[in-house]
């Protein structure tokens, strides 16, 4: 497929009008061709209107016909082969190995979507019958089931240019719950998000689904990305990235004449707590262990362990000193963007500026393009409480090692600590059972995830994943934006009481002629 410089409006290739936008390569510092341009507001008012139009007819598919899109979808981007792969190493410097992973893990979230609307899962079709006999009171018929919110838009992340992009979780999500999508795509990679946007289209036509049930926009945040969240047909929003942005986005959406939910991923630190046991054995190597998830992909993803928490002594050295060694023989990496990697530089800067704190290591300088250089600091347990700046996410390969006085120094900083999408445990058993044990519960309050004697780089696609977490992780922590209950965030209940069984929506009827899991007389 060629890149013209093309956004799609209702499934059509369409040239924006607005400002010139040009693809970067962050390794070889350079503009790619083609130039794109921005959606007007007419163009964004077009394909958000469009998806509205198509709501109806998108969500009265059955679960066979949104299987069939998911699927076709996922089968569209394969067939692009090398092509997306070698565009999307181009525009954010990831090397192909990792991009190979990445388009497996988008085709296998669509594939998973695909058997959650097959299945029937978003359907949560619920049955209590009539009982016309009961005493004191009869009880009328009344049946349940969800229905999709109407359409979505998806902003395209930095760090995912696949599967938290044009067709990534939360569109899979988004379709799978009968919902059209709007893809505001990110500037980072607007030729990636071109070809996706392709495959996407085409699957589309191929399965007879409404013109308006997808769309990509390119734009910048102040202007299309707001005016998206503001259109009155947009009804929820998903996104990936900044607390500035995501928080931006929520006032937008919370200022509509009638709000809407904006289901926003944004900062997050995820600490990693050393406990006594945990330490006793080889500390220098728990240390390099540590590096290697800290500076894995240069550190640019959502769950990177950016806060450690140990208890000072020699045991804790001797961790500080292995990921010390690790750090310092590790080359720069090439950072997406050098937006980002001016961020990072930034906020270590700040970090290191701080009272208390010490840099014990930094990475090898390397001759990359965009380089972000791996950074190791040390502060007190004391020191870290009293400035917030330390607390804020370094979007990168930067760890904070802070030195508590006991394993209660531990929960203090850790209930001073906001919400976070992940926290680990490295913890030895029996040894360390009480400690854990008063963990927990504190971690449950805290964190989205809880991870025991592994590392949190690496989040899983599957039934139980849950990737979210409290303010600011997330602006609502009941859902998660990974895994098979993703689509959750865009459904709302509708309950049938007493209408006549040939008019009720088919998960309903008493003949369940969709053949879906449904709960019958619960009690």
């Amino acid at each position: 497929m060629t890149i013209t410089g093309a956004m799609f409006i209702a499934g059509r290739p369409e040239q924006g009008t607005g400002e010139p936008l040009a693809a970067y390569d962050p390794t070889l510092e350079a503009e790619i061709e083609p130039t794109f341009r921005l959606a007007d507001p007419e163009q964004l008012d077009r394909a958000a209107t469009a998806a509205g139009a198509a709501f109806r007819t998108y969500r009265a598919t059955s679960p066979g016909e949104r299987s069939a899109f998911l699927e076709a979808i996922a089968s569209a981007i394969e067939q692009l082969g090398d092509e997306l792969l070698d565009r999307a190493s181009a525009e954010s410097g990831l090397p192909l190995a990792r991009l190979i992973g990445e388009r497996a893990r988008t085709t296998g979230q669509l594939r998973l979507f695909a058997a959650v609307a097959r299945d029937g899962d978003g359907t949560d079709a619920t049955i209590d019958r009539a009982q016309p006999d009961r005493a004191p009171a009869p009880r009328a018929d009344i049946r349940r089931r969800a229905i999709g919110v109407g359409p979505v838009a998806v902003f395209g992340a930095s760090n995912f240019p696949l599967a938290f992009s044009v067709a990534g979780g939360d569109t899979a999500s988004a379709l799978a719950a009968g919902c059209p999508v709007v893809v505001k795509g990110h500037g980072a990679h607007p030729g990636t998000s071109e070809l996706v946007a392709g495959a996407v289209v085409a699957a589309a036509r191929s399965t007879g689904m409404p013109d308006g049930v997808f769309s990509l926009v390119l734009g910048d945040g102040p202007t299309i990305g707001q005016a998206l969240v503001k259109h009155p047909a947009i009804k929820a929003v998903a996104f990936t990235g900044s607390r500035r942005g995501g928080l931006a986005l929520v006032e937008a959406a919370a200022a509509r004449p009638v709000p809407i939910p904006v289901f926003a991923e944004m900062s997050s630190t995820n600490p990693v707590v050393l406990l006594p046991g945990a330490l006793d054995s080889d500390p220098g190597a728990l240390g390099r262990d540590y590096a290697g998830s800290l500076m894995l992909g240069a550190g640019q993803f959502c769950t990177n362990p950016g806060l450690v928490l140990g208890v000072r002594g020699a045991a804790l050295d001797g961790f500080t000193a292995g990921a010390a060694a690790a750090v310092a023989a590790a080359p720069a990496q090439t950072m997406l963007t050098p937006a980002i990697r001016d961020a990072y530089v930034s906020t270590v800067a700040q970090w290191s500026g701080s009272a208390g704190v010490d840099q014990v290591a930094s990475g090898a300088r390397g001759d990359v393009g965009t380089p972000g250089t791996a950074t190791l600091l040390t502060v007190g347990a004391d020191e870290f409480l009293t400035d917030p700046a330390l607390r804020e996410e370094a979007f990168g390969p930067a760890g904070l090692v802070v030195e508590c006085a006991d394993v209660e120094g531990i929960i203090t900083v850790l209930e001073a600590l906001d919400g976070q999408l992940t926290a680990t445990v490295r913890a030895a058993f029996p040894a360390d059972d009480e400690h854990v044990a008063r963990l927990i519960p504190l971690l449950e309050e805290k964190v989205g995830r809880i991870v025991v004697n592994g590392w949190p780089t690496g989040v899983e696609v599957g039934a139980a994943m849950v990737h979210g977490g409290p303010f600011p992780a997330t602006t609502d922590s009941r859902f998660t934006s990974v895994g098979a209950s993703a689509h959750r965030r865009f459904l709302r209940p509708v309950a049938y009481q007493d209408a006549p069984d040939h008019l009720l929506p088919e998960p309903l009827q008493d003949a369940n002629p969709w053949s879906i899991s449904r709960v019958v007389d619960p009690s």
